[in-house]
C-alpha cells in the first residue's frame, strides 16, 4: 500500500475522533480488519493515521480488541511511530484523577491474549527490556511540560485481562510490587509494535484510583468515562502539539528491533 501516514494515534476509551476533516481508509490485514477504518489527515505538517482502539462505538472490550490487525494496518499505510493515549487507574493516592503519566515500564498480567505476530515458522524473539520508545516518550514529556500539564515522567503500568476491574486484594498486591498505574490495553499493543519495529509510547490519563487505594465502592465504568470525557479535549490538544515535535528521523533502537532475525513472512 502507498505510504499515506508516518505517525499513528490509537485512541482509547472515549477518544474516538481526532480530525475535523480527513480521509477514511479501509485496510485489510492477514489478521482480519482493524477496530475501525483508519482516518488519515494532517496535523502540524505531519501525516497522521488515527484509529479508535475499541472502535468508534466502543464495541470491543479490552480482551477482544484486534490488536494485531490494528498495528499491522497502521504499519501498512506507512506509520512508523505510534502515540497511544489510554485511560488508566492509579495504584497510589499521589496520582489522582486527571493526572497525566508517561510510563517507562509495563507488567503483563493478562491471561488469554495472542501477543506475537510470529506464531509459526522461524521463532522470533525481540528485545523488550524497555517497552516504550525513549524518543517518543521524551517528546510527550517535553511538550506536556511546555503546555503546563506537568506529567508523571515514569512509572510501571500493570496490564490486566479485564473486562472486570480488580478486587481490593489484587489492587493492593499490585501496589505492593511498586507498580503505579493499572490498565487493560497497553499489552499486547506495546509488544506487537516492537515486533513490527515501530516506535510506541503510552500516554496515560488517570481516571480513578484503584479499588485497593482508597475506601469506597471501587472503580466503576461510569466514573472512568466521566473523568476521561472531562479531560479528552485537553488530551487531544496535547497530542496535536506533540505530533510536530516527533522526530522525523528515528535514531532510537526501535527501527532495529528485528535486526539479525529471520522473519517467517514479509512485513508491510
Amino acid at each position: 500500500m502507498t505510504e499515506l501516514a508516518e505517525i499513528g494515534v490509537i485512541g482509547g476509551s472515549g477518544f474516538y475522533e481526532f480530525f475535523d476533516s480527513a480521509e477514511e481508509v479501509a485496510v485489510e490485514t492477514p489478521f482480519g480488519p482493524p477496530s475501525d477504518p483508519l482516518v488519515i489527515g494532517e496535523v502540524g505538517g505531519r501525516r497522521v493515521a488515527f484509529l479508535p482502539r475499541h472502535g468508534r462505538d466502543h464495541r470491543f472490550t479490552p480482551h477482544k480488541i484486534p490488536y494485531r490487525a490494528n498495528l499491522w494496518a497502521l504499519r501498512s499505510v506507512g506509520v512508523r511511530q505510534v502515540l497511544a493515549p489510554s485511560a488508566v487507574g492509579s495504584l497510589t493516592a499521589v496520582y489522582g484523577p486527571g493526572t497525566l503519566a508517561v510510563p517507562d515500564q509495563l507488567v503483563d498480567r493478562t491471561t488469554n491474549r495472542v501477543q506475537t505476530f510470529y506464531e509459526t515458522g522461524t521463532a522470533v524473539h525481540v528485545q523488550f527490556a524497555d517497552p516504550y520508545c525513549p524518543a517518543l516518550r521524551a517528546s510527550v514529556i517535553e511538550t506536556a511540560r511546555a503546555s503546563d500539564w506537568e506529567p508523571v515522567p515514569s512509572g510501571t503500568l500493570v496490564v490486566i485481562e479485564g473486562p472486570r476491574f480488580s478486587t481490593r486484594a489484587e489492587s493492593r498486591w499490585y501496589a505492593a510490587q511498586g507498580w503505579t498505574l493499572i490498565g487493560m490495553t497497553a499489552h499486547p499493543e506495546a509488544i506487537l509494535a516492537r515486533e513490527l519495529a515501530l516506535c510506541y509510547t503510552t500516554i496515560a490519563l488517570v481516571t480513578d484510583t484503584d479499588a485497593g487505594v482508597e475506601e469506597g465502592e471501587g472503580v466503576t465504568h461510569a466514573e472512568v468515562f466521566r473523568v476521561f470525557a472531562a479531560n479528552v479535549a485537553r488530551l487531544r490538544d496535547l497530542i496535536a502539539e506533540v505530533i510536530p515535535q516527533v522526530p522525523v528521523e528515528r535514531t532510537c533502537s526501535c527501527p532495529h528491533a528485528l535486526d539479525g532475525l529471520t522473519l517467517p513472512f514479509l512485513l508491510p
